[in-house]
């Protein structure tokens, strides 16, 4: 059967070859001749063999028939949990991950931004809804989520964020049980080797784990201004991962030795070797195999050059395809709401009608752009050229180890909450730079910008100086849903963000943008001059500047995605209608069939979402092993 690309797809793919083809012949070869030998410091070259913990993971070419767990999705949780389930000896494991392997380029944390709408990505597109996404092309916001070992942990911005401890409490008041903060904790702590001294002393991080946790080696003058600024209005600097949330901090990421350092290279590169974990890159899964008499998981299919595969599991099928791909992997398999099965042509296994709901995702305001009178922010071509890719891997040091671009991160609240509790209802991410610095080569093709939105608005301004706080809001009331768009497993799945669809989201997206214009006049920021670039923006002309109506207008054309999907597999107890696993991860109605990814979230979290879902990934990994071993191995 042949299916008809989705409309907008051959734009997409025009953008995508345009940039690969840049990225490919002007920055890729130079880096890979920095990257020979000659001009890498010999303090940190790396003794490359079969030895090295970081060596690359071996593309398995054969595969038992059965193993005892196969998990799908080599990403931010699956690269953990086959790694912990391995531990054991005597059980086999085989992971399978739909792209293929990491790069140099994906290494460099600088260059997270290009890594956008390429191959590593999925490359989801919202549908059009009216009220949001109106400022970026075909109303659609873009959704990157990481097709690749390692999965969006490759991808994003490397930020390393655990949310705050009344998520967890809440997730145990719904009764999920052992999800606490004081019960999840541990397994924070577990995965964490924090190279700051003074975290490391606190009894909130740990030291030894396989996941290295450190700020960048390098920022500009702007994060300093950011932490004093916060102080001017009356916050702490802390860390904000610690025992309190609110206040202002430098962030922490996921880099080693100024290089990214993803779930697969923390934790598959050093166990690579073990023959029990067989890794299989460029495999789509198509669907899960189900006993219906039985009405238990046995196994998977998937597709691996050309070729179909069916794979038994006696033990358990484990998905970890993400918010997006665990629930569309659910639909496909006949798991989820019976009438749109049905509709689809799905035949249905079992109605479970919480599959793909409560979708949530942290919306953010990407449009607003201080400009400043000094050269200061990371204004794109000052870094983007030889000498500072030789500075980079002589030294793993300068612009291109910086947190593509995040120098600070805070907790604030609105007027909307508690200011004598701790638990902010708004995230600032503060930026060196806005979607301006770069020209306008990468960045707003990753927005998906109107093209006549940037003429008119961003180009006249284009690679000033500049720096942005992108208010995000903690806990949104507006939940979408994903949908199959037919029975092929390779049509995307149909996504409805809701985005503002509470207009409580709306007032508190105002109200951090009122706090980014109290951050500009603070006397650490005026001293750079900087001032809020107020030409009016397109399609609100016609309301008056600095009104809630005008901001309101500003965010309903131009707020995306902070990458944050969560929500679609929730877990919950046994009366919750929606809910679709118990609180150990277990897929109701299906025996030997759990998802492990940020799709159980019942909410999401107060913070970036990466840290949790390999929390997530280490405690389901004890669960499984309790499961089959009684006791967590």
């Amino acid at each position: 059967m042949q299916f008809e690309s989705p409309k907008g797809h051959e734009e997409t793919m025009e953008r995508l070859v345009n940039r690969r083809m840049f990225v490919r012949r002007l920055l890729l070869p130079l880096f890979l001749l920095i990257s020979s030998g000659h001009f890498i410091a010999s303090s940190h070259a790396f003794v490359w063999g079969k030895n090295d913990p970081e060596g690359r993971v071996k593309n398995a070419k054969k595969y038992l028939t059965e193993y005892d767990f196969i998990v799908v999705g080599a990403g931010s949780a699956g690269a953990v949990i086959a790694s912990r389930l391995s531990e054991i000896g005597d059980w086999t494991v085989l992971l399978l991950e739909a792209g293929g392997d990491e790069t140099i380029w994906s290494d460099v944390p600088g260059a997270a931004k290009y890594q956008q709408l390429t191959e590593m990505d999925w490359q989801y597109q919202t549908e059009p809804q009216p009220g949001q996404c109106l400022g970026l092309k075909e109303h659609r916001c873009n959704w990157p989520r990481g097709k690749v070992l390692g999965g969006s942990s490759v991808l994003n911005y490397m930020l390393y964020v655990r949310g705050n401890r009344r998520d967890y409490d809440s997730w145990a008041a719904m009764g999920n049980y052992g999800w606490s903060y004081n019960e999840v904790l541990p397994y924070f702590i577990k995965s964490e080797d924090n190279r700051n001294p003074y975290f490391a002393q606190s009894p909130y991080h740990g030291v030894g784990g396989l996941l290295t946790i450190q700020e960048a080696p390098y920022r500009t003058p702007l994060a300093s201004a950011f932490l004093e600024a916060g102080i001017e209005l009356g916050y702490e600097n802390r860390d904000c991962n610690g025992e309190y949330q609110t206040g202002f901090m430098i962030p922490q990421g996921t880099i080693r030795r100024g290089s990214r350092c993803s779930t697969a290279k923390a934790f598959l590169r050093p166990v690579r070797h073990r023959p029990n974990l067989h890794v299989a890159m460029q495999a789509h899964v198509h669907r899960i195999l189900i006993d219906a008499h039985l009405r238990r998981a046995e196994g998977v299919v998937f597709q691996r050059k050309g070729k179909i595969y069916e794979i038994i599991a006696r033990k358990e099928v484990i998905l970890a395809a993400g918010a997006i791909g665990s629930p569309h992997l659910l639909l496909l398999s006949g798991i989820g709401d019976a009438r749109h099965l049905q509709k689809v042509g799905v035949p249905v296994v079992h109605h479970l009608p919480g599959v793909g709901r409560n979708l949530q995702d942290h919306i953010s305001g990407r449009g607003m752009v201080y400009l400043i009178n000094e050269t200061i922010s990371l204004v794109e071509p000052r870094f983007f050229n030889l000498p500072s890719l030789i500075k980079y891997k002589q030294s793993l040091d300068g612009p291109w180890t910086a947190l593509s671009g995040t120098e600070g991160l805070a907790w604030v609240n609105t007027k909307y909450a508690d200011p004598n509790d701790d638990f902010p209802d708004m995230q600032l991410q503060f930026i060196a730079g806005s979607p301006i610095s770069d020209g306008g080569k990468t960045l707003r093709h990753n927005d998906g910008i109107r093209d006549d939105i940037w003429d008119d608005y961003y180009e006249p301004i284009s690679l000033e100086d500049s720096w942005q706080p992108i208010p995000i809001v903690l806990r949104p009331r507006s939940k979408g849903y994903l949908l199959l768009q037919s029975d092929d497993p390779y049509d995307k799945p149909l996504i409805y963000a809701n985005y503002f669809q509470d207009e409580y989201d709306l007032k508190v997206m105002i109200e951090g943008m009122k706090i980014g214009l109290a951050l500009s006049q603070t006397a650490a920021f005026q001293r750079f001059g900087s001032r809020f670039y107020d030409k009016p923006f397109p399609g609100c002309e016609h309301l008056p500047l600095f009104t809630d109506d005008y901001w309101g207008c500003f965010l309903r054309h131009y707020s995306t995605t902070l990458y944050h999907q969560a929500g679609t597999c929730k877990m919950g107890n046994s009366s919750d209608p929606m809910a679709v696993v118990d609180p150990e991860l277990r897929v109701y109605g299906i025996a030997g069939l759990r998802v492990v990814d940020a799709s159980i979230m019942p909410n999401v979290v107060s913070g970036n979402t990466n840290a949790p879902v390999i929390m997530i990934a280490e405690k389901a990994a004890d669960l499984i092993k309790r499961s089959w071993l009684g006791y967590a191995g």
